[in-house]
Parts: structure tokens; C-alpha cells; sequence
């Protein structure tokens, strides 16, 4: 991304990650996936998720399984919030690809969702 860190702010980061390969993005994206499940917990990055992609549970898990993540893993909490292994929330991003209209841009989004957190870690 550069020597002077990530960017200045959200819109100088999405201009930024606009200029990455494919890989690098969906490198980036699994791996904030992972880092912010460890930091804030999985409901945390499957909000984000949501907002980023516009999606819902049951899309979320056909995302998941689209990605290669076994849907038997798919579960919910004692208030019914959708669960999913920390460990395998990396399928949500080759999911995105398989299953998503516009899988870049998603993955862009939820990289910018998460500006203030990725400067922080």
C-alpha cells in the first residue's frame, strides 16, 4: 500500500485498494477476517459482512458454502445470531466470488468497513 501506512482516510484506502489485484484483495480480506474475529469476535465480522455485501443469514451461508466452508459448521447462538467458525471465515471470501454479483466491490467494501480497525491492528 505504501510506506506511509494504509491511507489518510476511507476515501484515499478505497482509491487504493481500487489499484490491487484480485489475490491482494481477497488476501487482505480474509486475513481482516481473521484478525478482527480474534479482536472484536466472529458476530463482529459477520456484521460487517452484512453491511458490506448486502446480504443476509441464509445468504450468508450459501456464501460460506458456496466458498468451500462445510455448511454443517453453520449455526446460531442462544439468541439465534448466525454463527460460524473463526477458523473458517476465509470461506466467505472465495464464496463472494462464486456467488456474489460484483464479488470486488463487496470485498472492497468490507475492507473500507473496517478502515478504522485495519489502522489499529
Amino acid at each position: 500500500m505504501g510506506a506511509t501506512g494504509l491511507a489518510a482516510n476511507r476515501d484515499e484506502y478505497r482509491a487504493r485498494l481500487s489499484e490491487q489485484p484480485d489475490p491482494q484483495i481477497d488476501a487482505w480480506a480474509a486475513e481482516a477476517m481473521r484478525d478482527i474475529s480474534i479482536r472484536r469476535g466472529v458476530l463482529s465480522v459477520l456484521h460487517d459482512y452484512r453491511a458490506a455485501t448486502g446480504t443476509d443469514d441464509k445468504a450468508i451461508a450459501k456464501v460460506f458454502a458456496a466458498g468451500g466452508g462445510p455448511p454443517a459448521v453453520v449455526g446460531r447462538d442462544g439468541q439465534g445470531r448466525l454463527l460460524i467458525p473463526a477458523i473458517t471465515l476465509h470461506c466467505l471470501v472465495a464464496g463472494t466470488r462464486a456467488a456474489l454479483p460484483e464479488p470486488r466491490e463487496k470485498l472492497i467494501e468490507y475492507l473500507v468497513e473496517n478502515f478504522e480497525e485495519l489502522v489499529y491492528l
